[in-house]
């Protein structure tokens, strides 16, 4: 099945929020490059871009402990009305399709927000761990992430 043939099948739209697949990038040679689909989330109604959303499909050690399965990013303009809590949900059943499950969400401990947006969707904080230091994150400034389990079953 094709990108396109799955997302034709899975609606990705609740009564606010479109997410619009932007591109699909294959995996790469690194533990850390996964298949990605990459979204925009966008205002059903009025057109608005709301934000991103990433979903990788892969289990490797480096998305399971770091990077995690869905990362999202929602424009200042936008936040506060849990549009990154409703574009999880939307994609659970891009990753069910894929078999992943549990699907693991990371985040900066210091970001409430997000950490909130994982409370909400029913993801369970697991640990925090240290970041390797020869991992992208790091290199970028990160240290630590908090990481949050969510179970297919409790969707």
């Amino acid at each position: 099945m094709t990108a396109t043939d799955l997302f034709a099948s899975i609606p990705l739209v609740d009564d606010e929020l479109t997410l619009l697949l932007n591109d699909t990038h294959a995996a790469g040679p690194r533990e850390n490059d996964a298949l990605t689909y990459r979204f925009a989330m966008q205002h059903s109604e009025n057109g608005a871009r709301i934000g991103n959303l990433s979903v990788r499909i892969a289990d490797s050690k480096y998305i399971v402990q770091y990077f995690g399965h869905i990362g999202y990013g929602v424009h200042p303009l936008f936040r506060g009305h849990r549009y990154a809590a409703r574009a999880c949900r939307l994609v659970l059943p891009v990753l069910t399709h894929h078999d992943i499950d549990p699907i693991w969400i990371t985040c900066n401990p210091d970001n409430m927000p997000s950490r909130r947006t994982c409370e909400l969707i029913g993801a369970e904080l697991i640990n925090i761990v240290d970041l390797p230091k020869d991992i992208d994150l790091y290199l970028v400034g990160d240290r630590q992430k908090c990481r949050y389990r969510l179970s297919t079953d409790n969707t």
